[in-house]
């Protein structure tokens, strides 16, 4: 007893600080010894980020990019289709592809800070209770995807437009389940910095899905059924080749997932960071996703919905770029919490936080330069491009912010802070963000502009809040509490008891 309680003193107590060994040196000595030191950390650090964070960015917008090729393909079947689908990959992320995504980033936090203080064996377990809940998830949401243009009818969408969007979604259900898996896959790959995998199998299943899905639109004539089709086949394939990699790879032999009822005594402690983690994520797609279904009340609805579609999905594809660089972060700050290393956990958020501007202002010139061409993506129609080019300076305003809020989130699920943003979600959002919006469209007749702008100014309330709650966290007491959770159930069942 006096050993276990020795060595669970040892697990969970702090690292000493750097600073402690110079306490006796002179003020001047000491603050550029800090300098040098936090120099080169940082340094460090971003060679870290970047030899995770580059192979994530490719994995996240590898996989993302299958549902837009599905879209552009459907898009060139006409504007009918291009808005059916639209609406329908609107409706499947909020309710159901925004959830699994969102309750798989409790890994994130379990699978991160475990790896961080070497307990092995409970990757496998959390990744096992992460698969099994999600599927069951996915039950009640394909019974909703079933009545899905009913739905539409019943909000008043066009019956044309709701007809193609509803037979779309039931042949996307095959795709939930695959999601269910490869998401909970993902996360235990990243967790661990097992990069190569995801990144070999996400290229190879998209350079598959691209003549898939024109083989099955076009050649085999199944238009948007195939479309849908294709992305459930290709995310198989992914969970496919990923599975065959946990089961064989050396690589995942402390941390292997086993099919074991014992797994499942996990699933509370998983579903605490699952559902906090699951809001955080649905608030905020659910509102850029509102905008497309509340343009199908404008006037001229066809347009207004094809236009916001692409700006969604082109602002959306570049968030999976940001979202890539705060997977390696959330990666690096969960994995140092659980180390109890407090301070790597702190440089690590400096240093991402800088990438994630210096990303947003490279791609938000390249994408004003391209205004006048990146309607032609999505469609053959000119009055879609036009209005395209138009929303592009709002494009680049939300690319900023996008970029901060994926790293920032990143830092959220690292850090298992998921029920504080799924607050600041909440009030940015649905108290700001999406009142502005409808004000603007409606009583202001700003159209899609108008739109877009609410939710813009959400997004940047929302940044403003997450920087100052990160930058004011006391990190020292998050690994504490990290390493507090990880082995209390390493601990004697009288533990408390003792003297």
């Amino acid at each position: 007893m006096e050993e276990a309680l020795l060595q669970s003193k040892k697990l969970t107590s702090p690292p000493s600080s750097p600073s402690a060994s110079a306490s006796s040196s002179s003020s001047s000595s000491s603050s550029s010894s800090w300098s040098v030191i936090t120099k080169k950390a940082m340094v460090e650090e971003l060679r870290k980020l970047c030899q995770m964070g580059v192979p994530m960015v490719v994995v996240t917008v590898s996989q993302f990019l299958l549902q837009v090729v599905s879209l552009m393909m459907a898009g060139h079947l006409g504007e009918i289709s291009l808005s059916g689908v639209a609406i329908a990959t609107s409706f499947a992320d909020v309710t159901g592809f925004s959830v699994l995504l969102g309750m798989a980033g409790a890994l994130e936090t379990l699978c991160g800070q475990t790896f961080g203080a070497e307990q092995y064996d409970k990757l496998g377990n959390y990744t096992f209770c992460s698969i099994i809940t999600l599927l069951f998830v996915c039950l009640p949401v394909s019974l909703l995807w079933i009545f899905m243009e009913k739905i539409l009818v019943l909000f008043g969408q066009d019956p044309s437009i709701s007809h193609i969007g509803g037979k779309y979604c039931i042949f996307l259900i095959p795709a939930l389940f695959g999601y269910a898996i490869l998401q909970s896959l993902v996360r235990y790959f990243q967790s661990q910095s097992l990069i190569f995998p995801m990144v070999a199998t996400s290229c190879a299943v998209l350079v598959l899905h691209v003549p898939l899905c024109w083989v099955m639109v076009f050649k085999l004539g199944l238009g948007i059924t195939g479309a849908a089709l294709s992305i459930g086949i290709s995310y198989w394939v992914s969970v496919v080749g990923l599975g065959l990699y946990v089961k064989y790879s050396s690589a995942c032999e402390k941390t292997r997932v086993h099919v074991t009822m014992d797994a499942l005594r996990h699933v509370g402690e998983f579903v605490r960071f699952a559902i906090p983690s699951a809001v955080m994520v649905c608030l905020e797609w659910a509102s850029f996703e509102l905008l497309v279904l509340l343009s199908g009340f404008l006037p001229n609805a066809e347009l207004e919905t094809s236009v916001l579609s692409v700006c969604l999905n082109t602002t959306t594809l570049h968030f999976y770029i940001p979202y890539g660089i705060g997977a390696a972060a959330s990666t690096r700050v969960s994995n140092e919490l659980g180390a109890g290393n407090s301070k790597g956990a702190q440089v690590a958020m400096i240093v991402v936080m800088i990438v994630a501007v210096g990303e947003a202002a490279v791609v938000s010139t390249i994408l004003y330069c391209c205004r006048y061409v990146l309607g032609y993506g999505f469609s053959n129609e000119k009055e879609v491009v036009d209005y395209v080019a138009e929303m592009v300076p709002l494009l680049c305003l939300s690319i900023t912010s996008d970029s901060l809020l994926a790293v920032l989130s990143g830092i959220v699920r690292g850090s298992g802070w998921q029920d504080i943003a799924a607050y600041v979600n909440l009030g940015a959002y649905y108290g700001v963000g999406v009142p502005l919006s409808t004000l603007l469209a409606f009583v202001f007749h700003l159209r899609g502009k108008g739109l877009w702008f609410g939710v813009l100014t959400g997004s940047v309330l929302q940044a403003i809040v997450l920087s100052l709650i990160t930058f004011f966290t006391n990190w020292q007491k998050q690994a504490d509490k990290a390493r507090e959770r990880i082995f209390q159930e390493t601990l004697p069942a009288d533990f408390k008891a003792l003297p």
